[in-house]
């Protein structure tokens, strides 16, 4: 079960439940969505062949201006903010979140003020590309 605090697991439970999956995920999305300051009708979670999340972000980066973000999450990657792109399109990766796949909602919202807060002459941090949802996980955390 995820807690917070300290305390939490740092993953969620088996593929093979998955309305335990799902209420945990929920809960943990609501908290991430919370420290990144934005209300839980923001957000959407989704159990089925795929383990994903989203949440749309109140602010934009400075080398995307004019473009809404939103922070998607899946169990094999965990977090990224991409660019908000038309239905069937790519998402346009501006960044991915590195370590733990779930990890502390106080670390997601400090990876999504410095997206944020980064000045717009510093320049892209990695080259837009179009985001994919395969390869290799970095860590298994669901059966």
């Amino acid at each position: 079960m995820l807690r917070s605090g300290p305390e939490r697991p740092m993953s969620l439970p088996a593929a093979d439940d998955p309305h335990s999956l799902r209420r945990e995920l929920v809960a943990y999305v609501r908290e991430v969505a919370a420290a990144v300051g934005v209300s839980v009708e923001c957000t959407s979670c989704e159990v089925s062949d795929t383990v994903t999340a989203y949440v749309a972000l109140n602010g934009r980066a400075p080398e995307f201006p004019g473009q809404d973000l939103m922070l998607l999450w899946n169990a094999r990657q965990g977090w990224a903010v991409s660019v908000e792109t038309a239905p069937g399109e790519p998402a346009v990766l501006v960044a991915r979140l590195d370590g733990d796949v779930t990890p502390e909602p106080d670390l997601v919202r400090r990876f999504v003020a410095a997206l944020l807060t980064t000045p717009a002459d510093a320049g892209p941090r990695i080259p837009p590309q179009p985001m994919r949802d395969h390869g290799e996980p970095r860590r298994r955390r669901l059966a």
